[in-house]
């Protein structure tokens, strides 16, 4: 009966580290540990540099991945790493939406202003212009 009671107990926690790989926020669980173990991984708003740190329900995980800042809850604790559409049913995502960024386009090249490659006639006339191009 004791033995029942501590697998209930025992399947309440989980290792960070291997959450987020079972969530799929990870390719692999040693790039996960690794992320944790550089700190990099806040739980509740506390860093945290073990990989073996024990999470539960209801704890908020804040990490960056790609170029945005991940905040996310925790609702279910996986048992397996399953198929993507099973992995976004373990978490709430709480990031906030991004802002908008300003769309203007500055050319790096700023005498050509055009789409694209300029044609040979273009690239011309471009050279012409340049001071001192035919002294």
């Amino acid at each position: 009966m004791n033995a029942a009671l501590g697998d209930t107990v025992e399947a309440e926690k989980v290792r960070l580290d291997k959450w987020l790989w079972q969530a799929r926020f990870f390719k692999t669980r040693g790039l996960a540990a690794a992320t944790v173990k550089g700190g990099h991984v806040r739980v509740n708003g506390n860093r945290v540099s073990k990989p073996a740190q024990v999470v539960k329900l209801g704890d908020v995980l804040t990490f960056a991945q790609a170029r945005t800042i991940r905040v996310v809850r925790i609702t279910t604790l996986g048992s397996r790493r399953g198929p993507a559409s099973e992995a976004q049913t373990l978490y709430d995502d709480l990031t906030p939406a991004p802002e908008p960024q300003d769309k203007t386009f500055v050319s790096p090249n700023p005498r050509y202003e055009g789409k694209g490659r300029p044609t040979k006639r273009d690239r011309r006339k471009i050279d012409l212009n340049i001071p001192g191009a035919l002294e």
